[in-house]
């Protein structure tokens, strides 16, 4: 007897990561349906999901007819999945009480009001458990409340425990109706030093094993992209066509190679420093830090290409990470594809959930049916 598929329908879809993770987990998993507004990474998922029904614009226009397409909600959804931007409450910069992106965890719900899917899953930056926002959402859970056939449970996951090579703590609730079982939350399967009969995290050596030193597809790179809505139409790129770097000055590369492994801008003798760092001496330490090769990688953000911007240099090359790289960091297949510029495809990748922690995540929902 085949298995029944599971239909997924993605909301703040990105290039697709946490699908991807989700298809890794299990072929079970079909992706009916993914909303997301940037029309670039919306292009991408598309390239990447060929039978997804992709929407490339805003949730509240998705939402504006007054219900959820009929197409979809004929399929039926069984697990609704997404990430609501996060950038009004990250810990990253200022935040902003009342940056509308905050609210957009209510066109969230009213999609899991109107679809009425057996779980959810709600990824977002750790900081989001003790916003507003989450006591909000729970707030709806309750009696009398528009999401009262539901609970959820939250927990911080941190994706290195999961196989992925990179230290990335996201927010992850998990949701039931109450007609399902709890699905509780996926077990490590890797530890810190190896311990507890569990292998030890993966490194970025291990990740970038066979990856050419020097990258090498820059001229092909800017030979291949078209932009989005041009006539020829978008080109889609494999992770692999996406080994390119940026130009730097003499000065920038006399920068990296002082700068040992694990280093930071503080290994700088003065002469090399930038004024304000000879001003400010505390601060974050990942400001032109260099990776560790035989640990996980710190967080890939959307700017990994920019030493300037935190711990991306490469462990040995005078560089910042290559896309190719951020993307293997990420575990991203290479069978994945992506649609945009540098610019845009780094904000693809470095927003994307790790493919290792959303399977993961996928695989415990997948034990429920």
């Amino acid at each position: 007897m085949t298995a029944r598929t599971i239909r997924v329908l993605d909301l703040f879809a990105g290039a697709g990561g946490l699908t991807a993770g989700f298809h890794t987990a299990s072929p079970r998993f079909r992706s009916i349906a993914a909303v997301e507004m940037d029309p670039e990474a919306a292009a991408s998922y598309r390239a990447t999901f060929p039978k997804t029904d992709v929407y490339a614009g805003a949730i509240q226009d998705w939402l504006a007819e007054g219900t959820i397409p009929a197409g979809v909600l004929a399929r039926g959804v069984d697990v609704v999945v997404g990430g609501p931007p996060c950038q009004g409450f990250s810990t990253l910069g200022k935040r902003d009480a009342e940056d509308a992106r905050n609210r957009l965890w209510e066109q969230y719900a009213q999609v899991i009001q109107r679809a009425r899917p057996k779980y959810f899953v709600v990824e977002n930056v750790p900081a989001f458990g003790k916003s507003p926002q989450y006591r909000d959402f729970l707030a709806a859970t309750g009696p009398g409340e528009f999401l009262e056939d539901y609970s959820f449970d939250f927990r911080v996951l941190n994706a290195a425990d999961y196989g992925a090579p990179q230290a990335r703590r996201r927010a992850v609730l998990i949701g039931h109706r109450y007609d399902m079982a709890v699905p509780g939350f996926p077990e490590p399967t890797h530890s810190p030093d190896g311990g507890g009969d569990l292998p030890p995290y993966r490194t970025v050596r291990q990740t970038l094993l066979g990856v050419p030193a020097q990258p090498d597809m820059d001229e092909r790179f800017d030979q291949l992209r078209t932009r989005v809505g041009s006539r020829r139409g978008p080109r889609a790129l494999s992770p692999r066509e996406l080994h390119v770097s940026r130009g730097y000055s003499p000065k920038s590369r006399e920068r990296f190679a002082a700068i040992p492994e694990g280093g930071n801008r503080a290994d700088l003798p003065d002469d090399l420093k930038a004024p304000c760092w000879l001003r400010h001496t505390s601060g974050s330490m990942d400001v032109m830090g260099r990776l560790h090769w035989d640990r996980p990688s710190v967080t890939i953000r959307t700017e990994f290409f920019k030493p300037e911007k935190g711990r991306y240099l490469h462990p040995v090359e005078n560089r910042a990470i290559t896309h190719y790289e951020a993307a293997l960091l990420q575990g991203f297949p290479d069978t994945h594809r992506f649609i945009g510029s540098r610019t845009s495809i780094a904000r693809q990748i470095g927003n994307a959930v790790p493919i290792p922690l959303g399977a993961a995540i996928a695989r415990q929902v997948l034990a429920q049916f």
